[in-house]
């Protein structure tokens, strides 16, 4: 057989991707997910070079809910023209902030944090948060995100919150996040909306539906490794100590 028809074969037989998470479908876990009707909007900005089908939850996020939307690229005028709809006051959407701050740093309990500009806690957190109309997650690694942050200065007037989760993230070792607080973009949302909408039941479905999707990945990892390669090393840019 020629290496032509070979190459023929091999694409006609590869599986379809689904329409709605973008995973090839022996990955997919659409068929599980039910979408929440959310009183707070959902906004994922995803970097174009974040390219990992099996392992991202950026698509996979939004299908959770009936008042989300995903956008790919680098930059955009104003929340509004990322969001599709116009947004009247942007100070109440929250950003999850990716400075140095760290809820582990600040004297609070809490898991979510809203923040000023300087890192310090706002006061009247329960009241910002409770104002919150809709929250921005930026998809893709620690360097892609930090970018998507600066070139989008219409971010500046948003309200920075922070996350501080009890537990990291359930990727484990198929994705180490640079930061133990770093979560993953469907951890992230579960765990927001939960608090500002005061519905345990969703962070509760966004992590049971992680685990499927990552049960199925090592499944078909060790069925079809084509389809679920090992991840590669992420590029954090971290700085060297001394």
């Amino acid at each position: 057989m020629s290496r032509q028809i070979s190459e023929q074969i091999e694409t006609e037989e590869a599986p379809a991707d689904c329409p709605h998470c973008g995973k090839p479908l022996p990955l997919c876990i659409c068929d599980s997910v039910t979408p929440i009707d959310n009183r707070v909007s959902v906004l994922i900005l995803q970097h174009p070079q974040e390219q990992d089908r099996a392992l991202g939850t950026a698509r996979l996020t939004a299908r959770h809910f009936k008042n989300a939307v995903v956008k790919i690229g680098l930059s955009w005028p104003s929340l509004s023209r990322a969001l599709g709809r116009p947004v009247h006051d942007p100070s109440r959407w929250a950003v999850l902030y990716l400075g140095s701050s760290k809820v582990a740093d600040l004297d609070t309990d809490a898991e979510i944090v809203a923040i000023g500009r300087k890192g310090e806690i706002e006061p009247g957190q329960r009241a910002i948060l409770s104002s919150i109309e809709g929250v921005v997650l930026l998809d893709g690694t620690w360097s892609q995100a930090k970018a998507l942050w600066w070139r989008n200065a219409w971010m500046l007037k948003c309200q920075r919150v922070i996350l501080g989760p009890k537990t990291a993230s359930r990727y484990g070792q198929l994705r180490k996040e640079p930061r133990r607080d770093g979560l993953s973009t469907i951890e992230a949302a579960g765990m927001l909306l939960a608090a500002i909408e005061k519905r345990p039941d969703i962070e509760a479905a966004l992590n049971a539906s992680f685990e499927r999707m990552l049960a199925r990945y090592r499944k078909v990892q060790r069925e079809l490794p084509e389809l679920a390669p090992k991840p590669k090393k992420r590029d954090y840019r971290r700085r060297k100590k001394g």
